[in-house]
């Protein structure tokens, strides 16, 4: 699941729904024993493969307020094979913001899969509908589809290569105002944590360079050791 809203959002959120939110999330992420680490996707765009089944992700990212809400906490859940969620916390403003994901075609090399992101209902903000395909090999991971904001259409296109488990360089461009092409990789400093930095450069005249960084850590809820056929989730 990509990262959350490229825009400012409106006030603050019922209080007692994003106290309910947080306790959940902190108590699945509590009880939770470690797993497998996943590589989540790249660094700007939604990508085709899912979750894995009962991977609990909680993310931590800072970056420039011109991609997005400065400071985020992220909880990623697989439901099942071909389904996972997202819930976004942004602190700047405050907001919470959902996505989700269903995979049609999930097993490697060929992956589709449709969704929504940036949806934030208590801040007047809709879901932003995509659909996107994926061809993944060992080591090349090639990415393409497509998203509805707002009142346009915009294209999304990835690549990563994946070194070894422990090292991906990745690539990605959205079109349209307010989006970037960025370039930065991922690191599994050990099977459950990995650190994510990129580089963006904006699409609008004049280009700018913007700095971003996620910190992850898998949790495994059910399901062992077992692993999902497309096992780098966004």
């Amino acid at each position: 699941m990509a990262k959350a809203l490229k825009k400012e959002i409106g006030p603050a959120t019922d209080k007692r729904i994003e106290f309910a939110a947080l306790i959940v999330m902190l108590m699945i992420g509590s009880s939770a024993p470690s797993s497998f680490a996943t590589t989540k996707g790249l660094s700007q765009i939604v990508t085709p493969d899912l979750q894995g089944p009962g991977d609990l992700s909680l993310s931590f990212q800072a970056q420039s307020e011109q991609i997005a809400n400065p400071y985020e906490l992220q909880a990623e859940m697989g439901l099942t094979r071909w389904a996972e969620f997202a819930v976004f916390r942004g602190f700047k403003p405050d907001d919470w913001i959902f996505g989700t994901e269903f995979g049609l075609l999930t097993k490697e090399p060929y992956l589709l899969s449709i969704g929504f992101v940036n949806w934030s209902p208590h801040s007047d903000v809709d879901p932003q509908p995509f659909i996107e395909a994926g061809y993944y090999t060992e080591h090349h991971k090639f990415i393409a589809g497509a998203t509805h904001v707002d009142f346009r259409n915009e294209a999304i296109l990835g690549y990563a290569y994946d070194f070894n488990e422990t090292w991906r360089v990745q690539v990605d461009w959205q079109s349209g105002s307010g989006n970037s092409s960025t370039i930065g990789f991922t690191w599994n400093i050990t099977r459950d944590f990995q650190v994510n930095p990129a580089i963006y450069v904006t699409n609008d005249s004049p280009h700018e360079v913007l700095g971003y960084v996620v910190f992850t850590y898998t949790f495994h809820l059910w399901g062992g050791k077992e692993k999902n056929s497309t096992p780098s989730p966004k």
